[in-house]
């Protein structure tokens, strides 16, 4: 007696979408398929095929992008089981996840070539499994394991993690450019988090995606800006003065804010710092600079680029509570308003 073929064997005939018609050794055994049975489809001409080690398209002809996906799906997980979490007391991380431009069609990108153009499809896997890239499965490896987000039924990168595993394979700065701000004009991602992401993966380094970061950067203010100006407008908070530098008479500079109510003393600054891993928060010159103006009597508000997409309303409160709570404070020192 055989003892892999199951008591039970599971017909084939109901296989009809395409996640069924990609199938492991293992699973082809639970239906009844003997290893020499699979062998003998798989023969030239036959009417499946092995497109990748372990894993089988159970029909002839080149495989959909929604197979090809799966097929590296179930290459990755059938070789890598789920593994815990860092941290502890998290669930299990996945076994594997789409990254890489695939991860970016998947989000919708229009930048991102289309899944079938694509040579390969890089799957994401912790940095302990033992897996090597073959075919048109590529291997990445990761030291924690991110959630993942299902994406059409795919486990799927986000978007800051796939966009870096994509821009560590490209060298075209014009192609790096192009993701990067999309990621940033499209709502995404956000600058700081993905500008972070690419520093863990030490790409910051290469030139080319230095010249795309700081492109980068200035969509992504440009973009925090036009949100706050339709904060204002629409919430109906009175017209600050935009774009300004503070100074003391005489004396020295004190910074640029983003808005400034000189009847209140009240300063905004959208904060789109990409924090460094080695910078102390506590010493950064945002806050140098926060505490200055404060200890001078002007009221700061940090206003971060997501409140403005997520939360405009909750964020025009807290303007709208500093510009009341003005009349209940010591007069501020009075400061020289420039256009900056």
């Amino acid at each position: 007696m055989n003892h892999d073929t199951p008591l039970s064997p599971l017909p084939l005939r109901h296989l009809t979408d395409a996640r069924c018609r990609v199938l492991t050794a293992p699973q082809l055994r639970e239906h009844g398929v003997l290893p020499a049975e699979t062998t003998e489809r798989c023969r030239p001409g036959g009417p499946w095929q092995q497109i990748l080690p372990g894993v089988y398209l159970l029909h002839p002809g080149p495989p959909t992008s929604e197979e090809r996906l799966h097929a590296v799906l179930l290459y990755a997980r059938h070789r890598a089981p789920t593994v815990p979490r860092q941290g502890g007391g998290q669930p299990d991380a996945p076994a594997a996840m789409i990254t890489g431009l695939a991860a970016l069609a998947l989000h919708g990108f229009t930048t991102a070539p289309p899944l079938l153009a694509l040579d390969r499809i890089e799957v994401l896997v912790a940095r302990t499994r033992r897996l090597r890239s073959t075919g048109f499965a590529r291997i990445v490896r990761a030291v924690e394991m991110p959630v993942p987000l299902d994406v059409t039924g795919v486990p799927t990168a986000p978007v800051p993690r796939a966009l870096a595993d994509a821009v560590a394979e490209l060298t075209d700065a014009f192609s790096v450019r192009r993701l990067l701000t999309e990621a940033v004009r499209g709502g995404h991602c956000e600058t700081a988090a993905l500008v972070r992401e690419l520093g863990r993966a030490r790409l910051l380094t290469r030139p080319h995606v230095v010249d795309a970061v700081d492109t980068l950067m200035a969509e992504g203010r440009a973009l925090a800006e036009q949100r706050l100006y339709a904060m204002v407008h629409n919430h109906g908070l009175p017209d600050p003065l935009w774009n300004v530098d503070l100074r003391l008479p005489g004396g020295p500079h004190l910074g640029g804010v983003d808005a400034y109510w000189p009847e209140h003393s009240v300063a905004l600054e959208i904060d789109t710092r990409a924090p460094r891993p080695d910078e102390d928060p506590l010493h950064a010159p945002y806050d140098h600079k926060r505490e200055h103006l404060e200890r001078l009597g002007i009221t700061v508000v940090r206003c971060l680029p997501r409140a403005l997409r997520d939360a405009p309303g909750q964020q025009a409160t807290v303007v709208r509570t500093a510009l009341m709570a003005a009349v209940d404070r010591e007069p501020s020192a009075y400061v020289v308003v420039l256009p900056r």
